[in-house]
């Protein structure tokens, strides 16, 4: 699907072996927990996962959409060490608010940087927050009930899905677009990122959503004709060259005959009174 989008060059894909058991089980006897059957699966088949693709503009792709799903070894634990090396520095831990919406029947209730939960990253999403993986119970004994969450930049939770194959379906359905965990939070992707959206269109339900909202202040792009080849430009440049100098050349003859006409008048004027 992507290889046939029109302006779309350099989709890659990097195969990985399968991980070894024996990492999958050192890693939970290392955090004291249980990989989901489906994730654990993934892993059995191939160690992580990454796809990227690239725009071409001006004959030089640009690296656009990213799909990645972090490795065993790189599925690390957020909240869990301080942020710096100084002595008592702060923790994300420091953040937690007991006065935080924690009753809300609509919304499941959020992850916790402390104790209560244990946070691991799934996909970096490219600096543009992070997608993890979720124990949100963990006393008396870690619970083996996980969901995905998306933690932005601001630090504040966004729920996904429940399980990892529901949010893998995700991922590929959005073509790793830029910001797209953003449609999934109350204040949505940026402008930018809309107009990708609407160039190379999810295959989401909530796309009519985005579309509805993105109406009244992003332009709508065709993808066939912001890629299309620009072999009419040399033509367009020639007619406004030749149309000044074709304007200038009349202004000395217009010029002319008003001047001729204009003296001619005033001397039939004068000659009566001569």
């Amino acid at each position: 699907l992507l290889e046939t989008s029109p302006g779309v060059a350099e989709v890659t894909i990097v195969e990985k072996e399968p991980a070894e058991r024996h990492s999958i089980i050192s890693w939970e006897q290392k955090n004291s927990c249980v990989l989901p059957e489906d994730l654990k699966n993934f892993y059995l088949m191939t160690d992580g996962f990454q796809m990227t693709w690239s725009v071409k503009t001006d004959d030089t792709p640009m690296p656009l959409g990213s799909m990645v799903i972090n490795s065993v070894s790189k599925l690390c634990r957020l909240g869990g060490s301080s942020m710096y090396t100084l002595p008592n520095a702060p923790t994300l831990a420091d953040l937690e608010d007991d006065t935080d919406e924690e009753g809300n029947e609509d919304k499941p209730e959020k992850p916790h940087f402390d104790s209560r939960s244990l946070i691991f990253e799934l996909d970096p999403c490219n600096g543009n927050g992070k997608v993890c993986l979720v124990y949100k119970h963990t006393k008396p004994v870690v619970s083996p009930d996980t969901e995905i969450w998306f933690l932005d930049r601001a630090l504040y939770w966004h729920f996904l899905t429940k399980t990892f194959t529901a949010y893998y379906r995700l991922l590929i359905t959005h073509l790793g677009l830029p910001q797209w965990q953003y449609a999934f939070t109350s204040y949505g992707v940026s402008p930018q990122a809309k107009q990708w959206f609407n160039m190379y269109k999810p295959i989401t339900i909530n796309t009519a959503l985005l579309s509805e909202e993105a109406d009244s202040f992003v332009n709508k792009l065709d993808p066939n004709k912001v890629f299309k080849s620009k072999n009419k430009t040399p033509v367009m440049k020639k007619k406004p060259s030749s149309q000044p100098t074709g304007s200038q050349k009349s202004h000395p003859g217009m010029t002319s005959s008003k001047t001729s006409s204009q003296p001619g008048n005033p001397s039939r004027k004068r000659d009566p009174q001569i």
